[in-house]
């Protein structure tokens, strides 16, 4: 048995978000969370059972700590963490908005703790045969600082000798980098991967498709590419589409969800899909499986503030398996 289900690398942060929909120029006061893509996802996984270890290198001071222990609070492994007494840690402040006024995010994360983790940092006795099952790497990671990409592929070579699986997810950032830029860098994390994970419109945006594209045809297309790899594509209210390498295609509609917060509501659906990928292995609906549990832990994120989904794998199955859920008091 591996010591490990899954190891993610990634950058997390404080959010800082005005109370009451307010502007960032109208407030005195900041709701606090801690939100990044990787912990998110791995925090899913653990909610769900799995074994997860997040590396990352962080800033030994208070807010450093707190991104730390909050991680470690929803299960995560977190004894790999980088300390160091230099550079700082990464902000967001997220400011909702209501139509006609849209949500917008303002990143602070430049020449954080994590963008100068350099490739000879990652644990080389962690990257060997049986210590895990699979990687799982986001296009955030690669878009913050060239050493940073540099230890990401690092992270993906080591993973690959050691047998393990590798997942994903595209997960463009617009005010990261531009989408020429971003498909490069992804490029070799694409090709790699044995899952991927996407946005619908991220694939439409970063292969300059055409608006009328359908989401069969972004998936083929990218099928073209990469017929080994099992490709799930994310449609937001419309659900999820997925293809194995075998070329089967499955389609998934969106669990109907109350939204309460909308932001990690992909990094929800990759743990879940993630998770019955990993634990129903074997099974000749996996691939039906993981599409229904991703969509499950999305829709019962979108019920959840903050970026982190802290919902249980009752919740998760039962919705998944049974499509039911709890509208009602429990006393």
């Amino acid at each position: 048995m591996s010591q490990y289900d899954v190891v993610t690398l990634g950058e997390t942060m404080l959010r800082l978000t005005p109370p009451d929909f307010k502007r960032i120029e109208q407030t005195t006061m900041f709701e606090m969370e801690v939100g990044g893509t990787e912990s998110n996802m791995a925090i899913g996984l653990a909610r769900l059972g799995l074994k997860v270890v997040w590396l990352s290198r962080l800033t030994a001071n208070p807010v450093g700590r707190v991104i730390e222990r909050t991680l470690a609070g929803h299960g995560l492994d977190t004894s790999r963490v980088i300390w160091t007494d230099e550079d700082r840690v990464g902000l967001f402040f997220y400011e909702r908005g209501k139509s006609p006024r849209g949500s917008r995010v303002i990143y602070d994360r430049r020449q954080s703790a994590i963008s100068r983790m350099q490739p000879t940092e990652l644990p080389l006795d962690l990257f060997q045969p049986g210590s895990a099952r699979l990687l799982h790497l986001t296009g955030i990671t690669p878009a913050l600082s060239p050493n940073l990409a540099d230890t990401a592929r690092h992270a993906l070579d080591l993973a690959k000798e050691a047998g393990w699986l590798v997942s994903f997810d595209l997960n463009y950032r617009s005010l990261l980098w531009a989408p020429a830029a971003a498909l490069a860098g992804c490029a070799p994390f694409m090709a790699a991967a044995d899952i991927l994970l996407a946005p619908f419109n991220d694939v439409r945006l970063l292969y300059d498709l055409d608006p009328a594209v359908t989401p069969r045809q972004a998936l083929d297309l990218l099928r073209t590419h990469q017929p080994q790899t099992t490709i799930a594509l994310t449609l937001g209210d419309q659900g999820a589409i997925a293809s194995n390498p075998g070329g089967q295609v499955i389609e998934q509609p969106a669990f109907p969800a109350e939204e309460i917060g909308r932001l990690g509501g992909g990094d929800a659906f990759a743990a879940g899909f993630l998770y019955r990928s990993l634990t129903a292995a074997g099974a000749e609906d996996r691939l039906a499986q993981a599409l229904r549990w991703g969509a499950a832990a999305a829709a019962l994120k979108y019920t959840i503030p903050g970026d982190i989904p802290v919902f249980d794998h009752a919740e998760v199955a039962a919705l998944a398996e049974q499509g039911t859920a709890a509208t009602k008091l429990k006393r």
